[in-house]
């Protein structure tokens, strides 16, 4: 098994076609959170007998299984990463589209606080932060 994406194909019982293997491969091997198309490109430099209609329903199969985690950021389209086996939350760069993956205690304990005191158990969240780079300046207000 080449990454923790085929394991989990196989332990969901789910057959791994070469096609279903390689779209495993370029999600695992992806640093950013790529979406459909840009994940067909790739796939498709490997293999163009992939269709796009090929990776949009693998990558729905890998969600409903818990296999790939689909999120929508700023451009509303659905973005993809392997399912992480540590929680984790999002800072986009409004200018770039870029991606940061950050992971704060201090948020994680402030948010089971605000769920208790509002009478809640919390049993999941997904946190996504919005910015733009700041820039250095000589005389900051």
């Amino acid at each position: 098994m080449t990454n923790g994406i085929e394991a989990k194909i196989r332990a969901n019982g789910l057959r791994l076609t070469g096609q279903r293997r390689l779209i495993a491969q370029v999600v695992a091997d992806a640093h950013d959170h790529p979406d459909v198309t840009e994940l067909h490109r790739r796939v498709a430099r490997q293999d163009n007998r992939i269709s796009l209609a090929t990776v949009y329903r693998t990558m729905k199969r890998f969600e409903e299984l818990g296999i790939i985690e689909r999120h929508e950021f700023l451009d509303r389209r659905a973005r993809y990463e392997p399912a992480p086996k540590r929680h984790h939350d999002h800072l986009i760069d409004v200018d770039t589209g870029s991606v940061i993956e950050f992971r704060s205690e201090e948020i994680e304990r402030l948010q089971a606080l605000i769920a208790r005191e509002l009478g809640y158990d919390l049993v999941g969240h997904r946190l996504e932060l919005h910015g733009r780079r700041r820039t250095s300046r000589k005389n900051p207000e």
